[in-house]
């Protein structure tokens, strides 16, 4: 095993002499073996290590075995030792992640500042085969570009790369190694609960791909995950082809780009009309991508329904508005798709309540789409209908509804009057509003002209997260 080790790290060049090398062990034996495998790699080439151990404050008496484990075998190794106690459940709670995101946030935050103070050169991590079929599963399910049929990359990074030299085995031959060199470790309990979508995926989808489809399952995809690696790694440059020819940085909005009034906008980008009528439509669409993610400065939530999103904007008229992701806005305009971020705290100077949080998403109906939502604050609209902009506002002179499907109008104030709601009360209602005409009354009553119908070839769905109001459809 180790030999197969040693050609991995040679193929993708993770190691060069007199490197410091940080490397993440928690007791586990993924982490373990690693350790070891660094150890044997140091007699052939002159590397300097470093064990950074993570207490997550989850675990317990069980953590506190795991610390005094790795700071015990450190010492037996002869292995400079760093440990380091967080409180990765409140710092979950703080960001709004799941406690699998929290740790992996904080884990990489520390890895980062250990090596930027001891000078790393490499930060080393134990995934292996298992851990990125495991991967590839759940992006497949989750919905992923050609960059998540990659998997976890053997090498990444530029000045300080991350090297991952488990890559090449699997969790079977990693336990069998502990096994024959006698070399104990620690076993996480939680791996072996189903609370997270990962561990179902390991405890229960693999075992029955080996079981029942192929042995070599696991093998198989991690041949596969290279393949598209190097795909991946040609599309990249031909997406940064497009993007200097095709895209502009624009500075801070300019008043003839803002895309909301009383803004402060982060750096937005131009999309040049050329794009859409000169490139390849594969190309293209990662180049979007690309460049929505780069804009709300994360990958996850950024997905191919936005990407159409903006090609079917390409095609709208000027002054055509729709919302993103992450607060993230496109606009058309006469030199392409304006895209920009508004700083939401200067959004808006009124509000009747706390700023609501709307998330709106556009997708073609298939026979899996599935009756409508019942939720009171999440509803579908036939979006080719849809003549302007949909806005999240509060009511304004003229609004109106359609209130049967043979087209019967009613004012908003009317129907305010009609439902008996209190006019102290009326200001404070949020409605998605398509110009004048009323989509949604929000937590009472959607528009009948804008219903989903057996032509509908498209359809918005609005999910508002902040009504204070106990609302009533009807």
């Amino acid at each position: 095993m180790y030999q197969r080790v040693k050609a991995y790290v040679e193929k993708y060049h993770m190691l060069q002499e007199n490197d410091h090398v940080i490397t993440g062990v928690s007791g586990g034996a993924d982490s373990v073996c690693l350790l070891f495998m660094l150890k044997e790699l140091k007699k052939e080439i002159p590397l300097e290590l470093t064990v950074v151990h993570i207490h997550h404050g989850i675990r317990g008496d069980s953590a506190d075995a795991d610390e005094r484990y790795v700071k015990a075998l450190c010492r037996q190794l002869g292995v400079r030792y760093l440990a380091f106690h967080e409180n990765v459940g409140q710092y979950a709670k703080e960001q709004g992640l799941t406690v699998e995101e929290a740790g992996r946030n904080v884990r990489r935050q520390i890895f980062e500042k250990v090596c930027k103070e001891k000078n790393g050169t490499k930060i080393a991590l134990a995934h292996h085969q298992n851990d990125n079929a495991e991967t590839l599963l759940w992006n497949l399910s989750r919905g992923c570009g050609l960059r998540g049929l990659g998997g976890i990359s053997p090498a990444e990074g530029d000045t300080v790369r991350y090297i991952r030299p488990l890559l090449c085995v699997q969790r079977c031959e990693i336990e069998a190694f502990l096994k024959e060199k006698g070399i104990r470790y620690c076993t996480d309990e939680t791996n072996l609960e189903d609370h997270y979508t990962r561990n179902r995926i390991r405890n229960h989808v693999i075992p029955y791909l080996e079981q029942e489809v192929n042995p070599q399952a696991v093998m198989h995809m991690s041949e596969t995950m290279e393949q598209m690696r190097a795909v991946w790694a040609f599309m990249e440059q031909e997406v940064q082809k497009c993007r200097e020819r095709y895209v502009e940085k624009r500075p801070w909005g300019s008043a003839e780009t803002h895309l909301y009034e009383e803004c402060e906008c982060v750096p937005e980008l131009l999309i040049k009309e050329a794009l859409f009528r000169d490139t390849d439509k594969t190309v293209r669409s990662f180049l979007i991508h690309a460049l929505l993610c780069e804009l709300a400065g994360r990958r996850k939530d950024i997905e191919q329904v936005h990407v159409r999103l903006i090609e079917d904007l390409a095609q709208r008229q000027t002054g055509r508005k729709i919302s993103l992701p992450y607060k993230m806005t496109a606009e058309k305009c006469y030199d392409g798709i304006l895209l920009g971020r508004p700083d939401l705290k200067t959004r808006e100077k009124e509000s009747a309540g706390n700023e609501p949080v709307v998330h709106m998403r556009m997708f073609e109906p298939t026979v899996e789409t599935g009756a409508f939502p019942k939720k009171t604050y999440t509803k579908w609209f036939d979006y080719d209908i849809i003549k302007s902009t949909v806005k999240i506002r509060h009511k304004e002179p003229g609004d109106y509804i359609t209130i049967d499907r043979n087209g019967g109008t009613q004012s908003l104030k009317k129907y305010f009057t009609n439902a008996k709601i209190p006019r102290e009360d009326r200001d404070k209602i949020w409605l998605a509003a398509d110009g004048s005409h009323i989509l949604w009354i929000i937590g009472y009553r959607q528009n009948q002209a804008y219903q989903i119908t057996d032509k509908t070839k498209r359809i918005l769905e609005i999910e508002f997260n902040g009504g204070e109001e106990d609302g009533r459809d009807s």
